[in-house]
């Protein structure tokens, strides 16, 4: 109720917004029409007193170059800005997040909610469970009101995993630390599930490349550097048009591809067991997969965590 409420109110604003810029701009010209001969007089008047005096006529030819100077180089400025908003726009870029900081934190969220409510998220990442952990995920309030999920993880016992772990070279950040991730993310898969969610997670074993969100017309990016934490690199946002050169397009096909590949098998959370597939969908073979807990957690309960996923860190 809350955010239908605050959601018109907006829109009201937004109009209203529109309204008052159109005001002011008749409201300007009207007053620069009415003080134009006031102005014209007053210039006259002053230059009847410079044209004569050489240091006075030298300081106006100096300020008028300044500001010619300034003035075209801000006119060249915008169209090359321009320019550049028009790729982006073509490409499909609506939004860029150079960094996480406090602010853009809240719009991450608050654009996400918006983007994902009553959708399928769609996400590629490494283990899925920062923003589980952490109880801020920036996808804990979509995850609640989505309509399924399929998500790819990787497999923690593959050995680009193993060597993913090793380039990072983290005293803190180690291969068991990274199954025990991936195992609360899929638990907590597995509780979305069970609120009758059509949850879908499937294990790749590559090195991750891209952490990438899928909710709706947008989609959300980064990329995973080999010594760097995903959570500081740039963040982009690209939305889906009816142009097919757009990058929405490229890399929701290279999901669907990664999604759809004989070679990438499903994880079955009823079962806990890796299901392989022909590239016809007929099934082959399961194979038994249960990452076991820290023997500290063992046969302990799962804390409950916000059912947030960060679909592609999702890890």
């Amino acid at each position: 109720m809350f955010q239908e409420s605050w959601s018109t109110a907006r829109t009201l604003l937004r109009d209203a917004a529109g309204s008052l810029y159109h005001i002011a701009i008749v409201a300007l010209s009207a007053g620069i029409a009415l003080m134009l001969p006031a102005g014209a007089k007053q210039f006259l008047s002053f230059w009847s007193r410079v044209e004569h005096e050489q240091l006075s006529l030298i300081a106006v030819e100096m300020t008028t170059a300044i500001v010619l100077i300034v003035g075209l180089n801000y006119v060249r400025r915008s169209i090359k800005d321009r320019a550049l908003a028009t790729v982006a726009t073509e490409a499909g870029l609506v939004s860029f997040f150079p960094r996480r900081t406090q602010g853009a934190q809240r719009r991450i969220k608050q654009l996400k909610e918006e983007q994902g409510t009553g959708r399928t998220i769609m996400a590629i990442g490494s283990s899925g469970c920062s923003t589980f952990v952490d109880q801020v995920g920036d996808l804990s309030s979509v995850l609640d009101k989505c309509l399924g999920a399929k998500i790819l993880l990787v497999n923690p016992y593959s050995q680009e995993a193993s060597q993913r772990m090793l380039a990072i070279a983290h005293p803190e950040y180690t291969l068991a630390a990274f199954r025990e991730e991936v195992r609360q993310s899929i638990e907590l898969l597995k509780r979305l599930k069970a609120m009758g969610k059509a949850v879908k997670l499937k294990l790749y074993s590559d090195p991750p490349l891209i952490k990438m969100v899928i909710l709706g017309d947008y989609l959300w990016l980064q990329h995973y550097h080999a010594d760097l934490d995903v959570q500081t690199m740039p963040e982009y946002v690209l939305r889906h048009n009816r142009k097919n050169h757009g990058l929405y397009t490229l890399y929701s096909h290279y999901f669907v591809q990664r999604w759809k590949s004989a070679e990438i098998p499903e994880y079955d959370l009823d079962t806990d067991e890796l299901v392989y597939r022909s590239r016809s969908g007929h099934e082959i073979r399961r194979e038994r997969f249960e990452i076991e807990a820290p023997p500290e957690e063992a046969g302990a309960a799962v804390p409950s965590r916000d059912l947030a996923a960060e679909p592609v860190q999702l890890g």
